[in-house]
């Protein structure tokens, strides 16, 4: 081993790191997280303040509840009967009325319509009643802030027929008209502070309603009546008219019978041209593709026709196609027995090359025929053409004249119909009675409604569910904000690194003697997370005998001191152990532990002005030897990065077994980075409830990238009652009761 190493050198070659620490909550899947238990847990904590808000806001929705008006509802039910028949059946001729469920939804929107509104306002006086009177907004809070700030308006002049337009909107906020479904009825509902007056409105509405329907039924006959009576009359003339000049062109032009034999005959004749055309085309259109192809080949100066179906299709040509094949498979079979000058062979051969010369004739044959072919149906079809428009030029004039006359003959027809339906509608209407059937009626008139709103315990209700539920998200978004840690599963998880112990808040006289109630307090619940601290440093780096502890933390208050002070305490039960107060900034460990004031300490064993054993003092009552921080000195990081104090590291881990050291916070100086890589390994202190877990995992970043090994995380601080009861954090010490033992749980 080199001699001249650091001692942080030689404790890491003789223990290596850890492997990377896994949490328990990591190595879980996210559906046995059991998210919703801690969702629980966070309700329970804050279950009284939930069901206080509760309260409070059901209290205050019911205050408003019951300070609000007593509104009443009545309603009429109205039946539209759009298929019932009619008196007068003029609907063709005017339009008609429409049946179904479009006529159906029209009469629901008439009966919401401004006219019948309006009618309903006038005739029962609506701006009247309070509740609905348009002159009471005027001296609401708006207007005196506006009359506050001089925005006066001008004195209005109400008469009756703007109070009933300034009505109209309270009206239609206070009207529902609602189709039933399936079926032809209409709920006709009003809303009102007063039963009595919201049953008259619908009974209004309804009377109304139908009132006007009768009314524009009648005019609407009467209109169609005297429609119907002049437009007789015109239509009358204009049939004679028409007919008059039916009869004038056809004496003109000579057609008394235009449907005679000779337009039959030159009709017939040019259907029979067009169907010969036709089917010359087809023969042209499938001689062709066969043309090109045979074409192409000859232009080329090639005589293999084997690419052409038609050609090869052809009978002639399969049948030489066939001798061909006989003869190819007689030469095949005699090769197999004679030689190629064996006058059977010869033969054979022979009869081959005949075979083949007579297929390639054939197809040459067949494709000149196909060519003709071509030829011939292409003259065909230009002789038809001519004569087809030959035999249309003869019927030329006839067609001209035909058409005229039909346009005639039509225009004529269309006059007697049309005066046939007009005179017959005329004459039904003037049989008619005037009178139409009712085709809506009221089958179930209003009654005094009932009370409608406020429902006074459904809001207070609601509102205390909606007071819970707001509390429940409050709640959670308190725990989701909350970034502290909170027990061993919360710091192992978001810390990722193990738990090396939680101890608990101390209250009463311990919190007096917290520097030594390891030793003083051994039966405590401290004393038992303090010996269990001290098990798993003994455990850790177990191939190194003699170790050197850092211990530190993020920022100042979350107890390094009394760790370093009473783990120290713990290790001198059984080994040499040194403690080494590295906080030469605020310093706490010879105060602590009621030592002298004015040892000589560290910074003065460092700087040289004292020696070892001026700097070591035994702790009164037990084995623990001390090195306060001693005298402050101006640049305590330059003394830890000194030789010396190396030195003098190295010379302590052979006398001791245990040395820890308590530097000052890593978030405030760097000495704890410099101390990290001379050490066996850093404990990190972090306290429940306050540190949020961001700071303290940047300062175990910052201690692994300084190269120094980590041991783990100690929880100070920790309300162990609190943490089992809201956040599910078990232990031994709360789960099982040390009182049974002999221990009590404060």
């Amino acid at each position: 081993m080199n001699m001249q190493a650091t001692p942080g050198a030689v404790i890491q070659a003789a223990s290596p790191a850890p492997p990377p620490f896994l949490s328990l909550k990591d190595a879980l899947s996210d559906e046995q997280r059991l998210e919703l238990v801690e969702y629980w847990r966070s309700i329970t904590k804050r279950k009284w303040v939930i069901l206080l808000l509760g309260i409070a806001v059901a209290i205050a929705a019911g205050a408003v509840a019951f300070s609000l008006p007593a509104v009443f509802r009545s309603t009429a039910t109205v039946l539209i009967e759009p298929d019932k028949n009619k008196v007068v059946k003029i609907d063709e001729v005017y339009g008609g009325i429409g049946t179904g469920r479009e006529y159906f939804q029209t009469q629901v929107e008439i009966i919401k319509s401004r006219d019948v509104a309006l009618k309903t306002i006038e005739g029962l006086k609506l701006w009247e009643v309070p509740e609905f009177d348009p002159r009471k907004d005027k001296d609401d809070w708006k207007a005196k802030l506006k009359q506050a700030i001089g925005l006066t308006e001008p004195e209005v002049e109400w008469t009756d027929e703007k109070l009933a337009r300034e009505t109209l909107g309270k009206f239609n906020e206070a009207l529902d008209v609602a189709p039933v479904r399936l079926s032809n009825l209409v709920k006709v509902s009003f809303e009102s502070q007063d039963p009595a007056l919201a049953a008259r409105v619908v009974s209004t509405v309804a009377e109304i309603y139908v009132n006007n329907d009768r009314e524009s039924r009648f005019k609407l006959t009467q209109q169609a009546n005297q429609w119907l009576q002049d437009r007789v009359v015109a239509l009358r003339q204009k049939l004679d008219a028409s007919e008059r000049a039916l009869q004038a062109y056809r004496e003109g032009q000579g057609l008394v019978n235009l449907g005679g034999s000779a337009q039959a005959i030159d009709s017939q004749q040019i259907a029979n041209i067009t169907q010969q055309l036709v089917q010359a085309r087809v023969r042209r259109a499938e001689n062709e593709g066969v043309y090109k192809e045979v074409l192409a080949i000859r232009n080329a100066k090639r005589d293999d026709y084997s690419s052409v179906a038609a050609v090869m299709r052809h009978p002639a040509v399969v049948e030489a196609k066939k001798q061909e094949a006989i003869a190819q498979q007689k030469v095949s079979e005699l090769s197999q027995r004679y030689g190629f000058e064996h006058p059977r062979m010869v033969a054979a051969t022979a009869e081959l090359n005949a075979a083949s010369q007579s297929v390639a004739t054939q197809a040459d044959a067949v494709a000149t025929s196909l060519m003709r072919d071509y030829e011939i149906s292409r003259a065909t079809e230009r002789q038809l053409e001519g004569e087809l428009a030959n035999s249309r030029g003869s019927v030329v004039a006839v067609n001209r004249k035909e058409a005229q006359l039909g346009v005639l003959e039509r225009a004529a027809q269309a006059d007697r119909q049309l005066y046939e339906l007009f005179i017959g509608r005329a004459k039904e209407t003037s049989a008619s009675n005037d009178l139409q059937t009712q085709v809506a009626r009221v089958v179930d008139p209003p009654v005094l409604g009932g009370k409608v709103r406020p429902k006074e315990m459904q809001i207070i209700a609601v509102a205390f569910a909606l007071g819970l539920f707001g509390g429940v998200l409050l709640s959670l978004l308190l725990d989701k904000l909350d970034n502290t840690l909170k027990g061993q599963e919360d710091a192992e998880s978001r810390l990722k690194q193990p738990l090396l112990t939680s101890l608990p808040i101390l209250k009463g006289s311990d919190r007096k003697q917290v520097m030594r109630l390891a030793a003083d307090r051994p039966d405590s619940m401290f004393a038992e997370g303090i010996r269990t601290a001290r098990t798993s440093v003994m455990l850790s780096s177990i191939d190194s005998p003699k170790k050197i502890i850092l211990v530190t933390s993020s920022v100042p208050g979350e107890g390094k001191t009394v760790v370093s002070t009473n783990l120290a305490l713990a290790h001198a039960t059984t080994r040499r152990t040194l403690l080494i107060d590295a906080d030469m900034r605020r310093p706490a460990v010879a105060r602590g532990l009621a030592l002298p004031p004015g040892l000589k300490g560290l910074s003065d064993l460092t700087s040289g002005d004292a020696t070892l054993d001026d700097c070591i003092h035994v702790l009164e009552d037990s084995h623990l030897h001390v090195i306060s921080s001693g005298a402050t000195p101006p640049n305590p990081t330059e003394l830890l990065l000194s030789q010396r104090f190396k030195d003098t590291l190295r010379t302590l881990q052979e006398r001791y077994d245990i040395i820890l050291i308590d530097s000052p916070p890593v978030e405030l100086v760097s000495d704890a980075l410099v101390l990290a890589p001379l050490v066996t390994g850093t404990i990190y202190v972090v306290k429940a409830m306050d540190t949020p877990y961001q700071l303290a995992r940047k300062g175990l970043v910052r201690l692994q990238r300084s190269h120094g090994t980590l041991l783990g995380v100690v929880l100070n601080y920790v309300d162990f009652k609190k943490a089992q009861k809201y956040y599910g954090q078990y232990s031994a010490y709360g789960q099982y009761g040390y009182g049974g033992y002999g221990y009590k749980l404060k």
